[in-house]
This record gives structure tokens, sequence and C-alpha cells, in this order.
């Protein structure tokens, strides 16, 4: 049988610092669940719970409709670094 890799167990960060609501307009917490290319991340790569991870899509997605976060990156002009747009 083939062996099972050991990986580190990752733990959901909003549990540890006890968080009952994630606000939208947090986009500094927002972006460690975000990819360079301002996708959500799944919760295998973040960590978090299914509680907290139901909660950060819902904020995320409330960011994307007031247009604090962009709901795409455009492929023709590449920036080196997307998260400095959020400020």
């Amino acid at each position: 049988m083939a062996e099972r890799r050991k990986f580190k167990k990752r733990y959901c960060r909003y549990c540890e610092q006890k968080v009952d609501y994630i606000d939208y307009k947090d986009l500094n917490a927002l972006k460690f669940s975000l990819s360079e290319r301002f996708k959500i991340m799944p919760r295998r790569l973040t960590g978090n719970c299914k509680r907290h991870q139901e909660l950060v899509t819902v904020a995320i997605k409330r960011a994307r409709q007031t247009a604090l976060i962009p709901y795409i990156v455009d492929r023709k002009h590449v920036i080196e670094n997307p998260f400095e747009i959020i400020k």
C-alpha cells in the first residue's frame, strides 16, 4: 500500500480569534482568502472551518458587488502585486 503523506494540520484563523462576523469592508482580512487573480480560495487551502468559509464567501461577494474587490483581473495588463490595489 502507498504511504499517506502527512501534511501540517491547518487551523481556522477565525476560530482562533473567536470571530462571529466577517465584515465585507475589512479588505485586509479578506485578502488571505483570495488568490492572486481574486478568486475565492477553497477550505482545503485556507484551513477555514465550514461556518467561517461561508461567512468569508458572503463577505467577498458583498465586497465585489460594492466594487471594493474586482470580479476579474485583466490578463492583458498584468499587475505584479494585485493586493496593492486593495488598501
